[in-house]
Parts: C-alpha cells; sequence; structure tokens
C-alpha cells in the first residue's frame, strides 16, 4: 500500500447528533446537485463528460445518503468529516459502508421483523402516548439500511468508467472516465481520457486499459506525469486528451481546513454577517494534450510515445451572490486568479 493510500480518523471531526447530520446531508446534495446544472450551463464540460459526471455525482450522493441512515440514530458511532481541505465525508467512512455491506446478510437476519416493530411503534405513540426511544429509532434505521442500500451504488476509492467511441470533433477515436477518491487530499476526481488504438478490436485491450488507469492514474499528481504513465503502459493506445476534474474543497461550517475560503466563510458565519448554511464549492479543472510523438528505447524495444503540451490549469468557484461579494471583499487575490469570474449558484435555505 502507498502512503498515499493511507487515512486516519485524526484526520477528521465528528459529526454527533442527529441535526448535524440532517443539515450536513442536505448541504452535500444541494451543492452536489447545483454543481451538476452549473457545469453543464457553463459548459465546463461537453454533453458527454456531463453524462459521466452525472453518474459519478449520483454515486456520492448515494453513498452519502446511506451514511445519513446509517447513523441518524446510532449513538455509538458518529460520521467523520474531513480536516483536510475537503469537507466531504473522510474516506473512512466509504470503506466502512462498503465493508460493512459485504456483511449484510448477517446483520439482516438479527434485525426485527418489520411488522412487529411497526406494533411496538403505534404501541408508543398511541396508546402510550411517549415518544419512541433512540434505541427503537435505531432498529428502524437499521432495518432501512441494510434492507435498501447496494454495496454496488457505494462511491468507491476507484471507480471505472467504459470504453465507448469519442463524439464527433474529439481528439481521439475513443473515451473513457474514471473517477477515484484520493485520500491525500480526501476529494472526488473525476477524469476523462481521449485515445486512438492502433488495433484492430478495441474490446481485447479494454481490461488492459482499466487496469492501468486503476494502478496509474488513481490518485492526484501533475496531469503529464499521469498522461506519461499512462502511455508508457498500453503500447497500442495512443492517449491524445486527458481532462481531470477535482471537486472541492467544500467550504462549509463543517469544515475545518486551513484554506483562505474555509477560513473566511467561518469568520463571517460566527461575525453573524452570512447565515450558518453559506457555503463555496471550489473547482479545479486540468487538462492536457499530445503535441505529437517521439520514440523511446532501443531498436528491439522501442516505443512511441505522445510529446505532451504544458497542462492546462483552471480553478473556479461556484457560490451565491452573497458569498461571491463577500470573496471580492475579502479575499480579492483569489478572485482574480480564477479561470472565470465566481459562478453564482442558488442559497440553499435551511
Amino acid at each position: 500500500m502507498s502512503i498515499n493510500h493511507i487515512v486516519t480518523p485524526l484526520d477528521s471531526a465528528y459529526l454527533d447528533s442527529k441535526s448535524q447530520y440532517v443539515f450536513y446531508h442536505k448541504m452535500v446534495d444541494f451543492a452536489l446537485k447545483e454543481l451538476i446544472v452549473t457545469a453543464q450551463q457553463n459548459q465546463l464540460c461537453t454533453t458527454q463528460e456531463i453524462i459521466f459526471f452525472k453518474q459519478y455525482a449520483d454515486l456520492l450522493l448515494y453513498s452519502i445518503e446511506a451514511m445519513r441512515v446509517k447513523y441518524m440514530y446510532d449513538e455509538e458511532e458518529h460520521m467523520r468529516v474531513d480536516l483536510t481541505e475537503s469537507g466531504f465525508p473522510n474516506y473512512l467512512e466509504f470503506r466502512y459502508l462498503f465493508n460493512d455491506l459485504s456483511l449484510k446478510e448477517n446483520y439482516v437476519n438479527k434485525l426485527k421483523d418489520v411488522s412487529e416493530l411497526q406494533e411496538e411503534f403505534l404501541d408508543t405513540l398511541l396508546r402510550k402516548k411517549e415518544p419512541v426511544s433512540r434505541t427503537k429509532l435505531f432498529q428502524a434505521a437499521s432495518i432501512v439500511y441494510y434492507t435498501s442500500v447496494e454495496q454496488k451504488f457505494i462511491f468507491n476509492r476507484f471507480v471505472q468508467g467504459k470504453i465507448i467511441k469519442a463524439p464527433e470533433g474529439s481528439e481521439g477515436a475513443f473515451m473513457t472516465s474514471w473517477s477515484f477518491f484520493d485520500v491525500g487530499c480526501n476529494r472526488p476526481f473525476v477524469c476523462y481520457m481521449y485515445f486512438d488504438f492502433e488495433g484492430s478490436n478495441i474490446d481485447s485491450v479494454k481490461e488492459l486499459v482499466y487496469e492501468v488507469l486503476k494502478t496509474t492514474a488513481d490518485r492526484e499528481m501533475n496531469l503529464d506525469v499521469m498522461a506519461y504513465g499512462i502511455d508508457r503502459k498500453l503500447k497500442d493506445i495512443k492517449p491524445k486528451h486527458i481532462k481531470r476534474i477535482d471537486l472541492g474543497p467544500f467550504h462549509n461550517v463543517f469544515a475545518k481546513d486551513e484554506n483562505l475560503i474555509t477560513h473566511t466563510i467561518l469568520e463571517s458565519i460566527a461575525a453573524k454577517d452570512v447565515p450558518l448554511e453559506s457555503y463555496v464549492l471550489s473547482l479545479k479543472i486540468d487538462e492536457v494534450s499530445s503535441g505529437g510523438e517521439f520514440s523511446e528505447g532501443g531498436y528491439f524495444s522501442k516505443q512511441t510515445l505522445q510529446r505532451w503540451n504544458q497542462p492546462d490549469n483552471k480553478s473556479y468557484v461556484l457560490a451565491p451572490h452573497r458569498i461571491i461579494q463577500l470573496l471580492y471583499s475579502k479575499r480579492p487575490e483569489i478572485m482574480n486568479g480564477l479561470a472565470k469570474p465566481p459562478i453564482q449558484i442558488a442559497d440553499m435555505k435551511n
């Protein structure tokens, strides 16, 4: 295991109440849905890229909703929000969900029958006129969790998309996508690769392509380094264009990182200049294209590789109107360095 894959509970802070779970989940859900719409409206992605992007975002939303149900009434365990420049749940939460659901059948067999629990709820509420205990509520939440959450839809550390023919006008004949959760910075990334293929049957190399991407392009690194690593390991594949979207940090009241935007949000919330539900979503899009080819190796091991151009790195900020004004007032140096003026998204109503 690489040191980049090591994460500990010390990198995170707990959510420790029902109200916090509900509020945090609502914020993440709202921000990601706003991001999907905004990326399309502002042409940050092509039509096909948006389709893939939405699929990965849906997996992320599904996983966070599963966490909400899992922890809602659990008094012993608490969900962790990352403390690095992230604002998303700590990676351990995704791993716990995935592993927990591997033992799903063991837990389901120990759960109370639904009809029996319903009778107890009705008896408590209607006859005894008392609130349902947290223990009973946790049992109900556990039934929902273990009978409705599917392991295959949990956002994993690496999620591979299919190879398809690239849309007309693309830099390569084929394209594929993948997503990964970098445990070092604790943020999700979505990547696209456009490429040519020198063989006759793309299906014959699909599994090799997937394996190389999983082992070579599963963490944050310089994009030209990632591109070169992929190119070297795939002899018949000629990558022509690679695009990577870095989701985050998600700046909000639960984040506790050293990021200047996060600090600005927290200070303004504390001073009651902005409401508690104020948030900002940072976004970085890096792209690199092939500028030609060169040969490497000896006579018997010569390989044609791509000569990569300088990567194009662009930063974006998505925020409600009031927060954009705040950032221009307090962090103009950040706002002036963006690829385009801050993109306005909707306010979240608490």
